[in-house]
């Protein structure tokens, strides 16, 4: 092995999806050697994932396996192949209003593929294993902003339930065999680049396109929308400081109505939108809102990104991305 060689490597899986291409291309941009995994799954459209792997494949830094998680053989084998110093885990069965369709994809991906991850920091001995959370963990909390110190024990969705659980095998797997963890509760990320089924890919399409939104809990929701960028300053930064272990909240500690975020939109489009109002959806909270003073005290995040900035910035790529004039 070359020296600081397995410094320099980091295992980021769930490479192609939204937050993992970001935080990829970051990890390459400033010279470290990137190994990427993702199977390219079809929850969403598949073609999305694999432009943002084609933007990846020209740093020399970067290799890229076509495979699952849940292939526990065929990780140990990018292991053994690869000096991996730390894994950022970003791989998992996203959403939670897909998970009461298919719950059995998330048992697969957010818990057995979470596991074999940590069984093979624990062989390989890692120095750092940082993992997608979300919070979603929060639950039904009503006392707001949520903190790390808050109960997260009533999950309401299954898509918590398994980020609950994997913060639980984290956990353990520190006690027991010392291995560095660090749960990211991400808040409703948004940018450039992001998940067709997230709100304001949802909104921009469907204005663009002359459809009508719709609009759960008739608009009364409020979100902490954070900005991608910021959202990667973070997880890098997380992946910086190991802990024995560790959960933070990042999120952009300012949480927005739904219909301000409808509205801004709408007037960075030059359009308006045809709402169908809705009933609040199952397994979906009406508020979400994240103390970040220990993430700020102990990561140095420090979210700056404005909402218009962001919703600007991520129509300026959907136009782009899409020929939209």
């Amino acid at each position: 092995m070359k020296t600081g060689e397995r410094e320099k490597t980091i295992l980021v899986t769930g490479a192609a999806g939204f937050i993992g291409y970001h935080v990829s291309r970051r990890l390459l941009e400033t010279g470290h050697c990137v190994i990427g995994i993702d199977n390219l799954n079809p929850y969403y459209d598949a073609s999305l994932k694999q432009a943002r792997l084609d933007r990846l494949q020209p740093f020399d830094g970067f290799t890229f396996f076509l495979e699952t998680i849940q292939n526990r053989p065929a990780l140990r084998e990018v292991f053994e192949r690869h000096a991996v110093g730390r894994v950022c885990n970003l791989a998992a069965q996203a959403g939670v209003r897909y998970s009461l369709e298919d719950p059995f994809s998330y048992q697969a991906s957010n818990l057995e593929g979470f596991l074999n991850l940590l069984e093979l920091a624990r062989e390989f001995r890692v120095d750092n294993f940082v993992y997608a959370s979300s919070s979603s963990v929060y639950g039904g909390n009503t006392t707001y902003p949520f903190s790390e110190e808050d109960r997260t024990d009533h999950p309401i969705s299954l898509y918590g339930a398994t980020k609950k659980a994997d913060e639980l095998m984290a956990h353990a797997y520190s006690h027991l065999f010392e291995i560095p963890t660090t749960g990211l509760r991400y808040f409703t990320v948004y940018g450039p680049w992001g998940r067709p089924d997230m709100a304001l890919f949802l909104f921009t399409d469907a204005i663009l396109n002359h459809r009508p939104i719709d609009v759960f809990n008739h608009g009364k929701m409020k979100r902490d929308f954070t900005y991608i960028d910021d959202i990667v300053d973070g997880t890098v930064a997380a992946l910086e400081r190991p802990f024995p272990y560790e959960v933070f909240n990042l999120g952009n500690s300012s949480t927005v109505e739904l219909m301000e975020f409808i509205r801004t939109v709408e007037e960075e489009l030059g359009a308006e939108a045809q709402k169908n109002l809705l009933p609040m959806q199952p397994g979906d909270v009406p508020e979400t809102s994240a103390d970040i003073e220990k993430s700020r005290r102990m990561l140095g995040f420090d979210p700056k990104t404005p909402l218009r900035e962001g919703i600007r910035a991520f129509i300026r790529w959907y136009r782009e991305y899409y020929g939209v004039g």
